[in-house]
């Protein structure tokens, strides 16, 4: 059975950074990330990275989001900076494993203007 634990959300004023944590178990992933929902809006991909290191990135989040995965922990990481009142939103931990896919409980993150 596959878990996935969330940490790191919280409010933090624009310009500032915080960073995402998610740790996976019960399978092997091929692909992890980050999803992102905020009121009024579909859920969308944020950041996603493969098994082998290989990363994408929403247009609206590149160069200020940095996603990294430890593979022997099964974690994976959103380091965000200069955050932006736009970023306001629940941010869902993502796996894929077998062609399956997974999401987290969700943690939410608030930018202040």
């Amino acid at each position: 059975q596959v878990q996935l634990v969330e940490s790191g959300g919280g409010l933090v004023q624009a310009g500032g950074s915080l960073r995402l944590s998610c740790a996976a178990s019960g399978s092997i992933f091929s692909f992890m990330g980050w999803y992102r929902q905020a009121i009024g809006k579909q859920r969308e991909l944020v950041a996603g990275i493969t098994s082998s290191g290989t990363t994408n990135y929403a247009d609206s989040v590149k160069a200020r989001f940095t996603i990294s995965r430890d593979n022997a922990k099964n974690s994976v990481y959103l380091q965000m900076n200069s955050l932006k009142p736009e970023d306001t939103a629940v941010y869902y931990c993502w796996v894929v494993s077998w062609a399956m896919n997974y999401w987290g409980q969700g943690t939410q993150v608030t930018v202040s203007s």
